[in-house]
């Protein structure tokens, strides 16, 4: 099975999205996620420019020495640009593979560990009262978990909260739009919306919320006691994770779990955090963190310690990457939740796949390889378009976490 062609394809369905397409002689083909928000161009040139080129020729059976070929075999290792690059490789091979032996590839990963994927969507809405309704959208469509953002009063806008709820996505300008924030506001008013959500929906309902990395450790701590009434199943990001031991600080003080690492490049990144039981969830990505091949052993490291899996699930990854997370999730013994962000109708049918959600779980396909595919002729009708996350500065103009 030698790698006689590979692509990559930049489409812009609603958003941007990088897939690599990778064919054998023998007429397989397999496909990989290569999108990093904001960054997408950056990817498509490592690809094009520094990967392709080494490919063609290869065993594609080969899926453990090509990756160690890419890591190793270029000096500036790690990093997200390069990592997302080996990630999409890694992907194709994996979606080949199964294509090869007749095999989902969860069946490659050691089969079945669970029925389902149990996911969770999120609800946001500007004030407390319209939260209530997002949630209660989600709970009738079935889900189990659920993530819960509001506006803060007094700010004019939030991170987190968005115009279309369903297909939300913060990339919304070429230019990062800026927003304002005050962690002052924002800990004052979160357990309330907390209190409100638990009030009408009850103890089963599984209620997660995301940080984004806006607090110090010490204010982390203070928001996770203050939450701890509510029993959150986490709290997302909770601080920036580049000062892994900062996580102790937040650990003395309160016993809301933790989950992060929506942002990790690699095991290196996250072993502190596992080792150390910092963490109750790793949140890294198929997309971000290697490929299955890379991701597969972050997730053992910490089911040695008791560690659960959480990985992110935003709009801005593929159903290429959804497929091969939940191939992933269905597999491993420390399964815990998966994001599901729902892409829109253009996207799902760019990306034709046969994963699909019922009753709170998603379901990953049952044909040989992945499931997904992407219709390149459809694609090119949706060029690259520049857009970027937004930032935040303080009241006082200080530039502050996103």
């Amino acid at each position: 099975m030698k790698i006689v062609d590979a692509r990559v394809i930049v489409t812009c369905p609603g958003r941007n999205f990088v897939t690599l397409k990778v064919v054998t002689d023998d007429g397989l083909t397999g496909v990989g996620d290569a999108t990093l928000n904001g960054r997408e161009l950056a990817v498509a040139s490592y690809l094009r420019d520094h990967v392709v080129p080494t490919l063609i020729g290869r065993d594609a059976s080969r899926i453990e020495d090509t990756w160690q070929y890419l890591y190793k075999g270029a000096y500036w290792r790690r990093g997200p640009v390069t990592m997302t690059a080996i990630a999409a490789v890694d992907t194709a091979l994996w979606d080949i593979k199964g294509k090869a032996a007749g095999m989902p590839v969860y069946q490659l990963l050691g089969g079945r560990s669970r029925e389902g994927v149990t996911v969770y969507g999120h609800a946001n809405a500007e004030t407390v009262d319209e939260v209530l309704v997002e949630v209660a959208r989600y709970v009738d469509l079935g889900y189990k978990a659920v993530r819960v953002q509001t506006g803060v009063p007094g700010l004019a806008s939030t991170y987190g909260v968005s115009g279309d709820k369903m297909f939300y996505e913060p990339a919304d300008a070429a230019v990062p739009s800026e927003n304002v924030w005050s962690t002052e506001r924002y800990l004052a008013h979160t357990p309330s919306v907390f209190a409100r959500v638990r009030d009408e929906f009850g103890p089963a309902l599984r209620l997660l919320h995301d940080v984004h990395h806006r607090l110090t450790p010490i204010e982390a701590g203070r928001l996770g006691k203050s939450l701890e009434p509510y029993a959150l199943t986490w709290i997302e990001d909770p601080t920036p994770a580049e000062l892994q031991e900062g996580l102790r600080l937040i650990r003395r003080h309160t016993t809301t779990p933790i989950a992060i690492g929506e942002i990790f490049s690699g095991i290196w990144d996250c072993q502190q955090l596992i080792t150390e039981q910092l963490v109750d969830y790793i949140r890294a990505t198929v997309v971000h963190a290697g490929g299955l091949t890379h991701l597969r052993r972050i997730f053992d490291l910490a089911a040695l310690y008791q560690v659960r899996s959480g990985s992110h699930g935003a709009t801005d990854l593929s159903p290429v990457c959804m497929s091969a997370a939940l191939h992933l999730d269905i597999s491993i013994p420390n399964f815990g939740l998966q994001e599901y962000m729902r892409h829109t109708a253009e996207t799902d049918a760019v990306f034709p796949h046969g994963y699909h959600f019922a009753d709170g779980y998603l379901h990953p396909a049952e044909e040989p390889g992945l499931g997904v595919d992407i219709d390149e002729e459809l694609a090119a009708r949706y060029p690259y378009r520049p857009a970027a996350l937004p930032v935040n500065r303080l009241e006082d103009g200080t530039l502050h976490s996103w």
